[in-house]
């Protein structure tokens, strides 16, 4: 009687849970989303991000706007011994308005630059959504990991108290050893010291989460089960060419091309001159015999670029080497990430392997094996020792399972932030 009852409950510890249906899933995947989404609301350096853009857009409209006019007030010709306006005739009170007038085409080169800054801006905004909803799917599916290891192990606690009643009633009648009963001790405080280890992971990674979304980090998450493995249907020329079109990184760099090749172009308007335009009021005092009318007075300037060969010519190719240096590091950028891709897919192959080995083969060997033995041990065919071993390995592939389970979801949200776009 004593063997069926531990058959049974053996079995329904070691049954599968059903948390890939529709219900759970569709939970699991709308607590996700409510992550992913406070996050990008309430992450502060999401917050930073979107704080530059604003600080950027508005450098456009001063980099296209005129320098400001000046206007001088001067006297001219003062007599130093009278220190009188009406003594000399060229004594002058002058007002003077000048202004800057750039080359046709400067100031438009300098707004459109500018706007590319705010475009980069944009984009490392982009990235950096994705990099947070990469860490929020990690630390989300970690601490799924964490909770079925909890409740299997927690599980496993369960039976090993079984064998522990088992082998003291077995040593209480003489058909048992001592040595049994301590070693079953002994393994239940592993399990004990497992589950210690858990909770604390469990807590450090739930403080992660939370900071992810802003929140508290000592606040409790409720993580439902639901956390099944994801059909992955994409071959590695399809996941590059998304990365190339997509990934925000590699569109701000581009965007940084285009910024430097306009700033080339205003390195080679530096060639012509800028203009000074002005206009002077001088205003002169009558003396007691003749009237003096005052004067009006008009000029224009203009710079004249003589030092060209160490000053204009070195800016343009400084610009030149800044484009050639920005498509290296572009082309730099998208061979890692297409490294990255590749590296990625086959981490996917190796664990959509292992996940299907683990559960279809090795936990319904590992958990056949258990039921022999304790069948076995019932009978006094078998050892203690030997009954210990096998609960415990299949203890070490139940955990296996889930961790390779959920390393291959974290490896996919990898996917999808390498990419650009999301993909399951």
């Amino acid at each position: 009687m004593q063997r069926a009852f531990l058959i049974i409950l053996l079995f329904l510890l070691t049954t599968p849970h059903a948390w890939s249906s529709e219900k759970h899933h569709g939970k699991f995947k709308q607590t996700l989303e409510s992550f992913i989404l406070e996050a990008k609301q309430n992450n502060p350096t999401l917050g930073e991000a979107e704080n530059k853009i604003r600080l950027y857009k508005q450098i456009p409209d001063q980099r296209g706007s005129w320098e400001d006019p000046i206007l001088t007030f001067g006297l001219v010709n003062m007599p130093v011994d009278s220190f009188s306006f009406r003594d000399q005739a060229m004594t002058q009170k002058q007002i003077q308005l000048t202004q800057e007038f750039p080359f046709p085409g400067k100031l438009d080169l300098k707004k459109k630059a500018a706007n590319e800054d705010v475009a980069i801006s944009e984009w490392n905004l982009k990235d950096l959504e994705l990099k947070i909803t990469r860490q929020v799917k990690e630390s989300f599916y970690e601490l799924c990991f964490i909770n079925s290891a909890i409740e299997t192990t927690g599980q496993n606690k369960i039976l090993l108290k079984q064998f522990i009643t088992i082998a003291e009633s077995k040593y209480s009648v003489g058909k048992g050893i001592q040595q049994d009963v301590l070693k079953a001790h002994v393994e239940l405080s592993k399990i004990m010291d497992e589950l210690i280890e858990l909770r604390q992971l469990q807590a450090n990674e739930t403080a992660k989460l939370n900071i992810l979304m802003n929140r508290l980090p000592q606040e409790p998450l409720h993580i439902p089960h639901g956390l099944s493995k994801s059909d992955f249907k994409f071959n590695i020329q399809t996941l590059q060419e998304l990365a190339e079109k997509n990934r925000p990184f590699l569109q701000g760099i581009q965007s940084a091309i285009h910024k430097f090749r306009l700033t080339k172009q205003l390195a080679e308007k530096e060639y012509y001159p800028n203009f000074q335009v002005g206009v002077r009021y001088s205003q002169r005092e009558d003396s007691p015999t003749v009237e003096h009318p005052d004067f009006v007075s008009g000029f224009i300037g203009v710079n004249i670029p003589i030092w060209f060969a160490s000053k204009q010519s070195k800016k343009v190719a400084e610009e030149h080497y800044r484009i050639e240096t920005a498509k290296e590091t572009y082309n730099v950028a998208k061979n890692d990430i297409f490294l990255n891709i590749k590296l990625i897919m086959d981490k996917e192959i190796k664990g959509r392997q292992l996940i299907s080995l683990i559960k279809t083969g090795i936990i319904p060997q590992a958990k056949q094996s258990l039921e022999s033995a304790l069948g076995a041990y019932s009978v006094d065919k078998v050892d203690f020792l030997t009954l210990i071993d096998n609960q415990v390995t299949l203890l070490k592939w139940e955990i296996k399972y889930h961790r390779e389970l959920t390393d291959y979801e974290q490896n996919l949200a990898a996917l999808e932030h390498v990419v650009g776009q999301p993909l399951f």
